[in-house]
């Protein structure tokens, strides 16, 4: 009996920083050839994987220590009509943006609060989190629309039946989820970056909390990370592949991408190609 089954793959609602885009293929299709019958993410953002594989096993969880996307996800898979009439009457607005960003999400609604997360990230520079900035392009419409959104949610929607979300630390996941046939698909924050998610969300210190947490695996564990000497020095005891991608945040005024190197590692053995 075949351990997965195929489904449609699906992009991202919004951008986030970090996001795997340019690497997505290539990751997937690592996922898709590794044999397994259980799937978990501890550090999902806005799902740039976890949606855009082309098969799915039969237990399958997401997990973030953000309360904005864990409460995105959950709305999105219970109340999906709800959700929508809330953002159908939305304009792109720098006011609207300024506004919303100045509330805390903590006194909002849950449906509230899941609209005014999408609303943000989808009109934000770049995907980001920390110091979001209305973005504006002059060759292209508002990326907030709900005529063309509206699609594209109703199809994660459909693709979030059957999933297990989750709010825990990274390391009580892995450690909850963690079984011989599970894949776990990590996307931390960049080396250098920990601060870009906002305060006390990842620290310098949690990489060898997570090294820690790989090595003590039962199931297969794959991760993604920018290349440098600490992430080397400090997932050693790994397969490591090095890839080459393209960063796009940090050349706006050029609209060139930036040439990066990225490293898939994994607690299994990895085919270079």
């Amino acid at each position: 009996m075949e351990s997965t089954q195929a489904v449609k793959s699906v992009s991202p609602a919004a951008g986030y920083i970090g996001g795997k885009r340019n690497l997505s293929r290539r990751i997937c299709a690592l996922i898709d050839q590794t044999p397994h019958d259980g799937y978990a993410e501890p550090f999902v953002g806005m799902g740039g994987i976890f949606l855009r594989r082309s098969s799915r096993p039969k237990v399958e969880a997401i997990n973030d220590i953000s309360g904005d996307v864990v409460t995105f996800f959950r709305v999105l898979q219970e109340h999906y009509p709800y959700f929508i009439d809330m953002l159908r009457w939305r304009i792109a607005s720098r006011n609207e943006f300024e506004r919303l960003k100045g509330m805390d999400p903590d006194r909002l609604t849950d449906l509230q609060r899941a609209a005014r997360f999408l609303y943000l990230q989808r009109l934000a520079f770049g995907g980001k989190v920390a110091g979001r900035n209305f973005g504006v392009d002059s060759r292209q419409g508002a990326r907030f629309n709900v005529a063309k959104l509206e699609p594209l949610l109703a199809d994660i929607h459909e693709r979030l039946c059957g999933v297990t979300i989750e709010e825990l630390p990274f390391d009580a996941f892995l450690s909850k989820y963690d079984r011989p046939g599970m894949l776990f698909y990590c996307d931390p924050p960049y080396f250098g970056s920990e601060g870009d998610y906002g305060a006390g969300v990842f620290s310098r210190a949690d990489f060898k909390r997570l090294a820690a947490a790989i090595g003590a695996a039962r199931g297969k564990v794959l991760l993604s990370i920018n290349d440098t000497p600490e992430i080397r020095e400090c997932f050693s005891a790994f397969e490591m592949v090095e890839v080459r991608t393209t960063y796009h945040i940090q050349t706006k005024m050029t609209g060139k991408g930036k040439p990066a190197g990225e490293l898939i590692i994994g607690n299994f053995a990895l085919e270079p190609g």
